[in-house]
Formats: structure tokens, sequence, C-alpha cells
């Protein structure tokens, strides 16, 4: 979703987005508020002085800024989880709960799905297609337990189930709403069939916050 006519911004924030991911493995912790620092100025110069339409400046400068906080701000998540202990089991958690969720969600909603669950923004969910998928991650996580990750107690495999589950359904939704405003279907075409990178990624990057959070204030081991 690039700027039109702005081909420099844009390759600023996906630049600035790539290096913001692996901000987490600088040794110096004050590099990376410097170099955010930096980059936030450059923006402002480059559309201070590359003046287009001052009615539409703020919207292309946070169209710009979305750009790199939105995936990379959350995705940097996922390297600081891996950083953790039981990093790996963490972040296949994470996979294994998103895919039974919309797995079950999918099927659940197929099969019974009357109530829309937000027809504004995404017209096809339904509410019994988003409780059938909070049962798959339940099953995920109960899985995950039996299987890779015995550390998980009963108890941490089901507020994990249930806080992942939900908050990657509202980034599932929040993407949706983003290609709604921008009168796109899918978000790129890199993957046919299956929309952009971002339409497999939306759920498991809001995931990923929520997930390291709970990995380092609440998980016992």
């Amino acid at each position: 979703m690039a700027l039109p006519g702005r081909k420099p911004e844009s390759w600023l924030a996906l630049f600035s987005g790539t290096s913001l991911v692996f901000f987490p493995l600088f040794q110096d912790k004050r590099l990376p508020l410097a170099v955010i620092t930096t980059l936030f100025i450059l923006f402002a110069l480059l559309f201070l002085f590359r003046l287009k339409s001052i009615e539409n400046a703020a919207r292309e400068i946070a169209c710009a800024v979305l750009a790199f906080i939105y995936i990379p701000l959350l995705m940097m998540h996922l390297v600081l989880l891996r950083q953790t202990p039981f990093g790996i089991q963490w972040l296949f958690v994470i996979m294994l709960i998103v895919m039974t969720n919309d797995t079950a969600a999918y099927y659940t909603g197929s099969a019974v799905g009357k109530h829309r669950l937000y027809p504004r923004v995404s017209p096809k969910k339904s509410i019994e297609g988003a409780l059938g998928g909070l049962c798959g991650s339940v099953a995920g996580t109960l899985i995950a337990r039996a299987t890779f990750f015995p550390q998980l107690s009963i108890a941490d495999a089901l507020i994990t189930a249930i806080l992942i589950g939900i908050v990657g359904q509202t980034g599932d939704l929040f993407e949706s709403l983003l290609k709604r405003s921008f009168g796109v279907k899918d978000s790129g075409n890199i993957i046919p069939g299956h929309g952009g990178v971002l339409d497999r990624l939306d759920s498991i990057i809001f995931a990923a916050p929520v997930t390291y959070y709970y990995a380092i204030y609440f998980f016992k081991g």
C-alpha cells in the first residue's frame, strides 16, 4: 500500500520497518531509540520539503508512519519472544493456536454461522465462527501441552488460548479494516489465491505482543 507519488517516502518506510523488527538484537539499547528518532526527522523533512498537498499532508504522514509501526512494531515481539526461556515453544504455540483458530472458525462459521460478527468490516465472519475459533485455540494449546510444551499448565493453556485466539481474530479484523479503507481485496498478490503476505500474518503479529508479555510476566514454567 505505497503512497502514490511518494516513492522515496515509501521506500524509507519499508527500510525503517524492516530494521525495526531486529532492534531487540542490538546490545546497545540506546541505539534503536537513536535510529527511530533519526528516521522520524527524515520523514518530517521529506514531507516538509516535498510538499504536494497541505490538505493531504497529515493523512500521508499517518499512512507512512503506520507502515513502519503497525507490522514491524508488532512483529518485533516475535524476536523478543524467541529470546525468552522456551522461546521456540512459544513461537510454535502462536502458530498452532492461529491455525487451529482459523480452521475451526471457518468450518464452524460455514456450518452454523448465522449472526454476523462485524459486517461493516468483514461481512462473512460470524459470531458462531468466532466462538468455534476459540474452541479451536483451546484444542491447539492442549495439543501443544501434550506434545512439545509440557511446561504449560492447564491454566496457561486455557488463558493463552483465549487471549491469543481473541487478539488473533482482532488482528484479522483490523487488517480487513485497512483493506476496506484502501479499497483493496487483498494486501498483495505474492501468494496467488491467498491474498498478500499480510493476509497470512495478520493474526500472528497481533498475537505476538500478547504472548510475549504473558510469557515474561505470568508464565512460571
